[in-house]
């Protein structure tokens, strides 16, 4: 079976994303929102996923495809019998009257570089998921597709004539295409998309230039982060899970989600890597798009909301061919009605910082005291409720080992703000809580295999309980810490250095792919218990698991080092970056060594 990829290349300014492939096509592009539907989506249907393409004429051609160094501006080479040419596509972001420009704008620059290349340039955007054809109206320098609640407008100076018809042309000069969605550009075409291109490329450059990363594997970190700086929609602070819908975990699996929300399990890992990265305006947003969610919350946080922090995400299957054929395709999450117990830990951890780290200022309209009571009292009456955990498994539910660690680290969380404010009452509550978590961590202990378990009574182990060591639950010095981390070893890691979360049967059998982020878990373990060198080694091998830009999946096959699940995977990139965090610390440490 030969090694499948995803050979696109991801583009974004905090207000939309794109995946564009090798040979030019725009894969995918929803707008106005990272949640809305595709406005080109042939990732999922080749009929009815319209087209933005700039191919060329001749069938046979190679391609290469790259970042300029440092930023998330994407060239696609094009090298053709009858000439070469490059396309510089970007969404346009930076600084403009005190706040940052980040138009719904795709902006795509195409130059002959060498030879006469004929081209052959396809715009067709589609609505309603597919089922809308726009309706075009030519005018005379620029082409509106009417049918969605704003104009779609495609400016040019290519002749419309060669656009509407696709028909192919030379390309002997440097030709713009900036398509918008609502405010069209009014400005001149070619100096204001150079313009954009100059302060867009200089703004990236900045970016990375304020992030804190030390030399371990910098250049993979510094494209992790910069693939997790544009999963953020900035509008909301909401960091979605991954910018598709309905790829699938593996061929034929069924397990296609749509990942295009924010979870909430997902919270301490997201920002401990923008934390480790030295990113505080990243890390406010998201503080804030969370406390708004907490002031909405009755009676349960639910394990996912949308971006402006919708709860009702109802799952819908649509009428696509779907990826590689791969059905069904489903918009929305019904995983939002689970009961996932561990939420309520993430939210104090995660809120944590706002109230205990100098750095930020003056969180007043969440007040401390009432956040932690009413996450304390949510913890307190969850404890012992059975729960889908984190994997958020449909038809199972058990008292599990991760669920009471987040209540452990929460109640932890509870404490230190408690302290801050001298609230003696809430310290012992917090306490209380801290021991009794503690207590049901220690009901999942195999004391005979010298490991712990995924939920008490069960005798699977699962990849989430790494983090017992990873989050300090256990001493990383233990002997207890090392044996758990071989016994998962033994279970769970493929012959590759690969992790399954888990191998026991679940709703849909048992899982045939390796989830990434457990992988980088590993790596991080690794580097706790002193195995350096091993954590290292581990995550080199993990670096050839990304597509040709660096950018990870959700999964990755063990046997082919095929990337399935949704793409680029945000959790997977969180990963990368706090991995190698952990192990650039790790040798910093004059006891370690690095050979």
């Amino acid at each position: 079976m030969t090694k499948h990829t995803y050979d696109m290349g991801l583009i974004g300014n905090c207000a939309f994303l794109g995946l564009i492939g090798t040979d030019t096509a725009v894969r995918w592009l929803c707008w106005p929102r990272f949640d809305s539907s595709f406005v080109f989506g042939s990732l999922l249907d080749d009929q009815k996923g319209g087209e933005f393409s700039i191919r060329p004429a001749a069938p046979e051609f190679r391609t290469s495809q790259y970042y300029q160094a440092n930023t998330n501006v994407l060239c696609t080479e094009i090298d053709a019998p009858d000439g070469r040419y490059r396309v510089t596509d970007f969404a346009p972001r930076f600084a403009q009257y005190d706040r940052y420009y980040k138009p719904l704008m795709f902006i795509r620059k195409v130059e002959p570089l060498a030879g006469t290349p004929r081209v052959r340039v396809a715009c067709r955007p589609m609505g309603q998921y597919g089922e809308l054809e726009l309706s075009r109206r030519r005018s005379s320098n620029h082409i509106a597709f009417l049918g969605l609640e704003e104009e779609i407008r495609l400016t040019t100076n290519i002749p419309l004539t060669y656009v509407l018809d696709e028909e192919d042309f030379v390309l002997n000069e440097t030709k713009y295409l900036v398509l918008t969605y609502g405010a069209p550009l009014e400005a001149p075409l070619e100096s204001t998309a150079e313009q954009f291109l100059r302060k867009t490329v200089d703004y990236w450059h900045k970016w990375v230039k304020s992030t804190s990363i030390g030399t371990f594997h910098q250049a993979a970190v510094i494209r992790s982060a910069l693939a997790l700086k544009i999963h953020q929609y900035e509008d909301t602070g909401a960091i979605i899970a991954a910018s598709t819908t309905s790829l699938p975990e593996a061929p034929g699996s069924t397990r296609n989600w749509d990942y295009r929300y924010c979870w909430m399990r997902d919270t301490y890992y997201i920002l401990t890597a923008f934390n480790n990265i030295g990113h505080f305006e990243e890390m406010e947003r998201y503080f804030h798009f969370i406390a708004n969610i907490s002031t909405k919350v009755r009676d349960k946080y639910q394990p996912l909301y949308g971006i402006s922090g919708k709860a009702d995400l109802v799952e819908i299957e649509l009428p696509l061919a779907g990826y590689l054929g791969n059905q069904p395709v489903r918009i929305g999450n019904d995983a939002y009605t689970h009961v996932q117990n561990d939420v309520y830990g993430q939210v104090l951890v995660a809120l944590l910082p706002l109230y205990v780290d100098c750095r930020f200022a003056h969180p007043d309209q969440l007040p401390p005291e009432k956040l932690a009571t009413e996450v304390l009292r949510l913890m307190e009456a969850t404890l012992d409720q059975p729960d889908a955990g984190l994997w958020e498994f449909r038809h199972i539910a058990q008292r599990h080992c991760y669920t009471f660690l987040f209540h452990w680290a929460g109640a932890h969380a509870a404490r230190q703000v408690a302290r801050t404010l001298g609230n003696a009452a809430m310290e012992a509550r917090s306490t209380r809580l801290i021991d009794e978590a503690s207590a049901r961590i220690e009901e999942c202990y195999d004391a005979e295999r010298g490991v712990y378990t995924n939920a008490i009574g069960s005798s699977d182990l699962d990849a989430s309980t790494m983090q017992l060591i990873l989050m300090g639950y256990l001493d990383p010095a233990s002997d207890k810490a090392r044996r758990h981390l071989v016994e998962l070893e033994k279970e769970l890691k493929t012959p590759e250095g690969l992790f399954y979360r888990y191998r026991h049967p679940d709703d849909f059998g048992t899982p045939e792919t390796t989830f990434l982020i457990c992988s980088f878990w590993y790596v991080e373990a690794l580097a706790c218990v002193g195995r350096l060198d091993d954590a290292a080694r581990e995550f080199e091998k993990l670096l050839t698991y990304t597509n040709h830009l660096g950018l990870l999946s959700e999964d990755v096959d063990a046997k082919t080092g095929s990337q399935w699940g949704n793409f680029p995977q945000a959790y997977s990139h969180v990963g990368l970056v706090n991995a190698a965090y952990r192990i650039a610390q790790r040798l910093d440490q004059p006891q370690f060594v690095a050979h």
